[in-house]
């Protein structure tokens, strides 16, 4: 492809780049000189410990009143909540080959869970490693190439889409999930449901045990974990946890923005209409369960680093690669802009980040990956997108955050800048959208027409980061090439269950 970069050519433009001074200069004991300057001067490490597929709203840092999630709410307290962070798509591989690559979805051509192609993009685990900073992934990958190729200095349990991955990506006709329905019965006890992440925790958790204390340099260790995604089975214990837990959404199907056509297409792509009102209770719950599970794994890490005598030099990062509709507008799992599938969950604690501090900033995962390149007082290569969270302000209206989504279930790509109160979620083949999110934070009143200043402005803005039109005609001709090469394996999309 045209925009792949060989990694010789990757490093030689990020040295000059280096040379030239492109990494912000200012000392971070300059921005925040009531912290400890012993930290400032020395490279730290970092633990980013990213689940999948949680909404920020349903964890008790955020407001939740229900789920418990004491070691999100301790991290938040001892640290910073980001409380306006986004992922870079709202869809599993895009979202993560994006953080992996230091690119945009429209830049590295990752749109969607289709890997029938793969790309050779330099990740931060090789360009850490290369700067001499100690990387180790433990857990899913699901990037534009295998785990063991991806240049970290371990590779623990890598968890790979098989090629070819989702075929269902074709946009107009628009690809159904034959039998997607039967995801509803996606819920409720079960034995063993968390094995997979079990593991992995496990493995980090040796890790931390023995690793550090071999190492002469500073280290990274990223724990990915698969819950709470779909489908919401837990433990008889979790389970009974949420009596309560099986509500129905606030916000159903007949609200204007469930029956905009890109929520449409999303409704009968997943066929989520036909989700009887007990399933959704019963995956409400089960969600709750889901994520308090994930926030006991996270517990696991923190006591081991203080067990061990690192959180005095280590950030620990909690993240996630995109939201949970969690039946609003009755709608499932990711793949919308829309906040609650586009929003992350975003703590950070430990040496650079204050106790009990809040941050309205809009940020994206861009941003968490450049904090950790600042935690080990390393540069990002030129060209990476991203901010330090050390650096940003609390509350900076101008600062602009941008999301996008060329993946599967609607009829074109769509695109979201995010800028103070205000969000534009403007779409390749439907009516745009724009929000006052401070007002009007579930997305129910488009204000296009009503505010068409604001919107003129946002736009701008996104133009400034790439042409829609051009991006969008440009994905669909990628897409096209990505359905030929499945045929060619013998795969038709059409005849595909999912």
């Amino acid at each position: 492809m045209s925009n792949v970069r060989s990694r010789r050519e990757f490093l030689r433009d990020g040295t000059a780049a280096l040379g030239a001074g492109v990494f912000g200069s200012r000392p971070y004991h300059t921005l925040h000189p009531e912290r400890n300057t012993e930290y400032d001067q020395r490279p730290m490490n970092a633990v980013i410990f990213m689940s999948d597929e949680h909404n920020p709203r349903i964890c008790s840092a955020y407001g939740h009143d229900m789920v418990q999630t004491p070691n999100m709410a301790r991290m938040a307290a001892q640290g910073t909540v980001f409380e306006n962070a986004y992922c870079p798509s709202p869809l599993c591989a895009p979202c993560r080959s994006a953080f992996m690559s230091g690119e945009r979805v429209h830049e590295n051509q990752c749109y969607s869970n289709c890997n029938v192609f793969s790309f050779d993009y330099p990740t931060y685990g090789q360009v850490l490693r290369d700067k001499g900073v100690y990387t180790v992934h433990i857990g899913k990958t699901d990037v534009f190439r295998p785990g063991i190729a991806l240049g970290f200095s371990e590779m623990i349990m890598p968890g790979d889409r098989t090629p070819p991955g989702d075929p269902l990506i074709q946009h107009n006709p628009l690809a159904i999930r034959r039998g997607g329905a039967k995801r509803a019965n996606g819920f409720g006890p079960k034995e063993d449901p968390f094995k997979k992440d079990d593991e992995v925790v496990d493995a980090a958790l040796e890790w931390l045990a023995t690793k550090p204390r071999q190492l002469d340099t500073a280290w990274v260790l990223v724990i990915q974990v698969v819950k709470p995604h779909f489908p919401m089975h837990v433990t008889q214990e979790l389970w009974d946890m949420y009596p309560n837990g099986g509500d129905l959404p606030k916000h159903r199907g007949d609200e204007a923005s469930a029956n905009h056509p890109y929520a449409l297409d999303l409704r009968a792509h997943f066929q989520t209409d036909q989700f009887s009102d007990e399933q959704v209770r019963g995956l409400r719950r089960g969600y709750l369960g889901a994520v308090t599970y994930v926030d006991r794994q996270l517990g696991r890490v923190i006591e081991a680093l203080e067990e061990h005598g690192l959180s005095n030099e280590t950030n620990i990062f909690y993240t996630s690669d995109h939201g949970e509709m969690h039946g609003k507008f009755n709608m499932w799992w990711k793949s919308s802009l829309y906040d609650d599938s586009a929003r992350v969950p975003l703590i950070a604690a430990g040496p650079h980040f204050r106790g009990g501090s809040r941050v309205r900033t809009p940020v994206d995962l861009h941003d968490l990956r450049a904090a950790v390149f600042h935690t080990v007082r390393e540069r990002q290569p030129y060209g990476w997108h991203g901010e330090p969270l050390q650096r940003l302000r609390k509350d900076d209206r101008s600062r602009v955050v941008f999301s996008e989504y060329h993946g599967h279930g609607v009829r074109g790509s769509g695109y979201v800048i995010r800028k103070g109160a205000w969000k534009l979620i403007y779409c390749a083949n439907a009516p745009h959208q724009l929000f006052n999110i401070e007002e009007d934070p579930e997305e129910l009143v488009n204000l296009a027409e009503k505010h068409a200043k604001k919107f003129r402005e946002l736009e701008e803005e996104l133009r400034e980061i790439c042409d829609p039109e051009s991006e969008s005609a440009r994905a669909e001709a990628f897409i096209a090439r990505q359905l030929e090469a499945i045929r060619t394996l013998g795969v038709d999309p059409n005849s595909v269950e999912g």
